[in-house]
Formats: structure tokens, C-alpha cells, sequence
């Protein structure tokens, strides 16, 4: 009997070195970027999502060519923007060259302030780069990083939840809910914050709510958007355009606590003649909106971005406000500094999941994340003061940095992600 319990147990447990919480954007992406350490170094990865994988190693095998996986893109597909560094990073991956088939440049992004003069224009042209970023579906990066790991030697537990993680002495052990136990010298977060194993660990967050909701949906709009992008302060908070494929973009639209009730309710037409009026013409008329989405807007920071054996990511690591499109572009670079401080952990034959190596990760993180919280915090604080004053103050400064080459440059490059 005692011998049967024990071939049961042996089944039932893995001993990984890295356990990755998560296979969505910022945990696919860690995956990958794990690929070269895992052939150098035959490190067991594994990834535990709890949502059924849409790639499958079936399914790659039995497509000669990538293109024969079909894709068919939704009108109301949510699209995140990917700045000019996060392109370098997932050329890295070897990732891009799938991802840029349903990428939109951003040629030029429109800054400007509703009902005041003045405005600036950050041009791709003007810094001697390709695109200031890129829109794509979230839906299609999500399909090529499951692509790309479904050639990898990885262990998938999916769908699978983590029911218990318990520290131990050589990282963690976690509980799966397919009864499965996994062993792991470092675990990664990247689950969004959801799952509430970060809570479980007294991991505690820091959270300032903005008391606003931002509303999401994809327009169609009447003229060609010509790869400009806009974002536009208004006394109800920032609203921002993001150019898709054919006529189409998508809006973040941010209300006061309570003023989104009659704006998610409204119907389409008077949907978008409220939005007409809140942006003007400048991008054309509004002519079609697809479903609407909408989520509450606070700032969060994770006190303890790292212990041993341990590091959170992406969302479970920081929510930021998407004023300046900064919260996925500064997950990914996350992910590369970690990638870093472990490759050089294994090169120097140290612990995997040491606290001086997760400390050095933190340390490359936190000046990067204290730049990035100013900057998209700061435009809200400065434009979300509703003083004619301060609007006539707020417009000149936009003329001022429109007419001076070197802040503007600089304002692009951060917006880049390309200055740190």
C-alpha cells in the first residue's frame, strides 16, 4: 500500500526551476524570453494558466507554415499600444516579424487640451525612426507568444489554478487545482493580480484610486487615420485615440466616478455624438462603435516586488493610468531585466531565485517605475485641475514644447520607451 502512495506522489509532483503564474501577455512573453537560458542551462519551466490555451503543439504540427493558422480579427478586439522599445524586445524574441502582420505604426502622436488653445506633434520622422510605436490586437500577440512556446520545451499545466503557494526552504511549493503539486526554485507572478496569491503571501500594494473609469471601444471613423494617434485632456479626465487597421481606432475614454453610468448606457448614436462633441473633427466623424468596455482607474504599487524564490510582474507588480500607454511596455521591460539578472546568476553557477540576484532585478526596475509613475501620474495631476488659468498655462506650454526641438525629442524618446 505504502509503496503504491508513494509512486502516486511521485507522479503527481514536479520539480521545476522556474514556475511562471500566468501565461498571458507578460507571462508568455517571459517564457519566451527564457529560451535561450533553458537550451544553455536545460532549465524546467513551467507555465500554469488558468484559461485554455488557443495554440497547441497538435495544432503547429499539423500547419506547414505558420499562415495556415487562421486568424480572423474582430472588430471589437482590444489593442494595447507597443512603444518603439518593446518592438526592439520582441525582435529579441524572435517574435515580431509574425506580430508586425497586424501591427499599425504610430507615425505621429497629436497632443492637445479641450477648449484651449495649443498643441504639440511628436513625429517619427523627426527622431529618424520608423514608427513611434504600434497598435495591436491584444488577441494577436497573445496567439504568436503561444506559437512561439508551443515549439519550446515547456511544462503547461493549463487550465490549471494555483489553490496554495507555501514558501520553502529551496523556493515554493504550489498546490494546482488538478491535484498536482510543483516544486519550484523561482516563481514569477504574472497573473494581473487576480488570483489573489499575492494577498496569500502578505504581499501588500499600495493603491491610490483616480476616481475615475476608462471606457474602451473600437471606432470606425470617416477619413483615413494616417498613423497619427491623440491624446486629449478634457475637464472629465484624458481621452486617447489609437490608430487600427482601415478606419478604425480604438478610444480610452476616462469619466468621473459616476459621470460613465449615462455614457456606457447611451446608445450608439448618442454615444457618439457625445464623444464628437468631447473630441471635435480633427480625426473625422465618428460612424460606428463597437462593444463597450469599461474598468475603475487607480495606481498600484506591490511593497514587495520581490522575496526569495519569488518575483511579480506586470499588473500583480503595478496598474498604472493609461494616459500615456506605459503599463504593458513597462512590464515587458520587466521581464527582460529579469531574464538578465538570472542569466547572470546561472552564468556565475549562483541559486536561482537568490535574494541578492531578485534584489539586483529590483534595483534595475525601480528607477524605471518611479520615471514612468511620474510621468503618466503627472499628466493627470496637471491637466485634471479644471482653472482657466492653469488651461491657458497648460496650452502655452504645449506651443512652448512644440516649438522646442530638444523637449519635445525628449518628451518622444520617453514615450518610446527608448529613455528609461
Amino acid at each position: 500500500m505504502s509503496e503504491n502512495i508513494a509512486a502516486k506522489e511521485a507522479v503527481s509532483k514536479d520539480d521545476v526551476d522556474i514556475a511562471i503564474i500566468g501565461g498571458g501577455l507578460v507571462g508568455a512573453s517571459l517564457a519566451c524570453a527564457l529560451a535561450p537560458l533553458i537550451d544553455r542551462y536545460r532549465l524546467r519551466v513551467a507555465v500554469i494558466e488558468a484559461a485554455p490555451l488557443s495554440i497547441s503543439k497538435a495544432s503547429i504540427s499539423k500547419a506547414s507554415t505558420s499562415h495556415e493558422l487562421a486568424y480572423q480579427p474582430s472588430f471589437d478586439a482590444r489593442a494595447s499600444a507597443i512603444a518603439q522599445g518593446s518592438r526592439v524586445h520582441f525582435e529579441r524574441l524572435g517574435v515580431w516579424t509574425r506580430m508586425a502582420e497586424q501591427a499599425e505604426p504610430i507615425r505621429c502622436i497629436h497632443v492637445s487640451q479641450r477648449g484651449s488653445w495649443g498643441a504639440t506633434r511628436l513625429e517619427a520622422d523627426e527622431l529618424g525612426v520608423e514608427a513611434l510605436g504600434y497598435v495591436l490586437p491584444n488577441a494577436w500577440m497573445g496567439r504568436v507568444l503561444h506559437q512561439r512556446l508551443a515549439e519550446m520545451a515547456l511544462e503547461w499545466h493549463c487550465p490549471a489554478k494555483v489553490d496554495t503557494i507555501v514558501p520553502t526552504a529551496k523556493g515554493h511549493r504550489l498546490t494546482l487545482s488538478q491535484g498536482r503539486t510543483v516544486e519550484a526554485r523561482l516563481t514569477v507572478l504574472a497573473d494581473g493580480g487576480r488570483s489573489g496569491l499575492k494577498e496569500r503571501l502578505g504581499i501588500a500594494s499600495q493603491a491610490r484610486p483616480y476616481g475615475q473609469q476608462a471606457i474602451i471601444a473600437n471606432l470606425e471613423v470617416s477619413r483615413p487615420h494616417q498613423e497619427v494617434a491623440y491624446e486629449r485632456f478634457t475637464s472629465q479626465g484624458p481621452m486617447a485615440l489609437l490608430p487600427l487597421s482601415g478606419n478604425r481606432m480604438e478610444l480610452v475614454w476616462t469619466h468621473r466616478q459616476g459621470a460613465d453610468e449615462a455614457i456606457m448606457n447611451a446608445s450608439d448614436g448618442d454615444f457618439l455624438a457625445w464623444l464628437q462633441q468631447a473630441f471635435g473633427d480633427r480625426a473625422g466623424r465618428f460612424r460606428r462603435v463597437g462593444q463597450r468596455h469599461r474598468y475603475p482607474l487607480s495606481l498600484v504599487t506591490a511593497e514587495e516586488p520581490v522575496r526569495p524564490g519569488l518575483a511579480v510582474l506586470g499588473n500583480a507588480a503595478h496598474a498604472l493610468h493609461p494616459v500615456a500607454g506605459q503599463g504593458f511596455n513597462l512590464a515587458l521591460r520587466g521581464v527582460m531585466d529579469l531574464v538578465t539578472v538570472l542569466g547572470e546568476s546561472l552564468a556565475l553557477n549562483r541559486t536561482l531565485g537568490g535574494l541578492d540576484a531578485l534584489s539586483a532585478f529590483e534595483a534595475r526596475r525601480a528607477r524605471d517605475r518611479r520615471n514612468v509613475i511620474r510621468f503618466s501620474d503627472g499628466l493627470i495631476r496637471l491637466f485634471g485641475i479644471d482653472q482657466p488659468l492653469l488651461a491657458h498655462a497648460r496650452g502655452a506650454g504645449l506651443v512652448g514644447l512644440n516649438l522646442v526641438g530638444p523637449l519635445r525629442r525628449t518628451l518622444a524618446r520617453r514615450a518610446m520607451g527608448l529613455e528609461r
